[in-house]
C-alpha cells in the first residue's frame, strides 16, 4: 500500500469553486489556510520574511490553480509545495547571505519550546536539523511543524510516498544519533535566556 489513499476524497465545494476561478471562494481559501501557510514560512525564514512572501504564495496559487487536482481532499499540501518554491526562490536571491536558511529563533508557537527539555534539547535539535540534508530536513519539518501525514508530504514535494517515508525514517535516525551524541550537560549547550 502506497499511503496515497489518505489523500483521496473530493475537495469541498469551496475548493472546487476556488480552483475554477471563483474569487470569493479563493478568498475563503486564503482566510482558511492563510495562517497555516504564514506559519510554514515563518518557521523557516522568520516572521518578517513570511509577511513579505505570503502574498507571493497566494499569487502563485491563484496563477497555478488549474494544476490543483480536485480529488485531493485538503489543499494544504499543495499550498505548502507552492510556499516551499517561493522560499527556495527567496533563498536563491539571498544566496550571498552566509548561514543556513534554517532559523528557528522565531518559532511562532512558543508552546513547542515548553515541551522540549528546558531549551537544551532545542539547541541540540537545532544543530542536528541544520546538519540534515535539505531533502531530509524538509520532510521532517513538514511532518513535525505542519503536521502533515507522509502521503501529504509526498504531495507537497512531488515525491512518491515510499520515498517520503524512507527519508523520514532515515532523518529520524540521523537526528536521534546526533542528539544522543551531543553533550547536553556541557555549559555551552545550556539555553541562555536573552
Amino acid at each position: 500500500m502506497d499511503g496515497d489513499d489518505e489523500l483521496t476524497g473530493a475537495a469541498d465545494e469551496t475548493v472546487v469553486r476556488a480552483m475554477a476561478g471563483d474569487r470569493e471562494s479563493f478568498a475563503e481559501l486564503v482566510r482558511e489556510h492563510g495562517g497555516a501557510v504564514h506559519a510554514y514560512l515563518a518557521r523557516r525564514a522568520g516572521r518578517g520574511v513570511a509577511d513579505d512572501l505570503l502574498t507571493e504564495v497566494w499569487l502563485r496559487a491563484w496563477r497555478s490553480r488549474g494544476t490543483y487536482d480536485i480529488g485531493w481532499a485538503d489543499p494544504r499540501p499543495w499550498l505548502y509545495g507552492i510556499a516551499r518554491n517561493v522560499l527556495r526562490a527567496y533563498w536563491r536571491v539571498r544566496a550571498d547571505r552566509r548561514g543556513d536558511p534554517l532559523r528557528l529563533a522565531e518559532d511562532p508557537w512558543p508552546a513547542v519550546d515548553d515541551r522540549l527539555d528546558a531549551g537544551r534539547l532545542r539547541l541540540a535539535l537545532t544543530a542536528a536539523l541544520s546538519e540534515l540534508g535539505e531533502d531530509y530536513r524538509e520532510v521532517v519539518l513538514l511532518v513535525a511543524w505542519e503536521q502533515l501525514a507522509p502521503a501529504e508530504v509526498a504531495l507537497a514535494l512531488g515525491l512518491p510516498s515510499s520515498t517520503v517515508r524512507s527519508r523520514l525514517h532515515r532523518a529520524r535516525l540521523i537526528l536521534q544519533r546526533s542528539i544522543d551524541a551531543s553533550d547536553l550537560t556541557h555549559p555551552d549547550s545550556t539555553y541562555q535566556e536573552v
